[in-house]
């Protein structure tokens, strides 16, 4: 049985946290974990680049194909990922159809590509743990789902975000003590 989980976020996300994620990816996926992001720049590259490092599992799903210089196959087309979306968007209709690609695309990191399949946990960064941008809209449906997240945005450095990953992982028994590594 595959566990998935989406990582994802800003952006603007730090370099340092950049660097973390792309470590935590590569060790998520030694631990059986399938990645599930978006391909766009900081976050979910970076998230993308750990996976790679170690051969692991990912989905990643795009508005559109090319996107960023991705190669996934997985594009959005789904009319339910753009219902899921436009139930949790708060300004759907202010939206352009492009951004609109890019808020259904959220549908599937959170719910997988049949869309009824949550992932396990999401791990992002959000500018001040606020869970805005176009990641807020991942959050929103995730919340929704009850889905646990873990917002790197939240702390003030990467020592901090290590100390409160393990714990969120250990309380949801995501991974159990033995799992956890240096």
């Amino acid at each position: 049985m595959n566990t998935y989980y989406a990582g994802i976020g800003s952006r603007e996300t730090p370099n340092d946290v950049l660097v973390y994620f792309t470590k935590l990816a590569a060790y998520l996926s030694t631990k059986g974990f399938t990645l599930r992001s978006g391909g766009a720049e900081g976050a979910d590259k970076a998230f993308e680049i750990g996976c790679d490092k170690v051969n692991g599992k990912k989905e990643i799903y795009l508005p559109w194909k090319g996107f960023e210089k991705s190669s996934s196959k997985l594009i959005v087309s789904n009319t339910k990922a753009f219902e899921i979306a436009q139930n949790f968007h708060p300004n759907w209709s202010r939206l352009s159809e492009g951004a609109k690609k890019l808020q259904a695309r959220n549908s599937h990191q959170v719910l997988g590509d049949d869309l009824e399949t949550p992932s396990s946990f999401i791990v992002c960064w959000t500018k001040n743990g606020k869970g805005q941008g176009g990641t807020g809209q991942a959050l929103r449906i995730a919340k929704h789902y009850k889905i646990p997240i873990f917002d790197a945005g939240s702390y003030m450095n990467v020592d901090e975000i290590k100390v409160n990953l393990k714990e969120f992982l250990l309380s949801n028994g995501i991974l159990s003590e033995n799992d956890i590594t240096k």
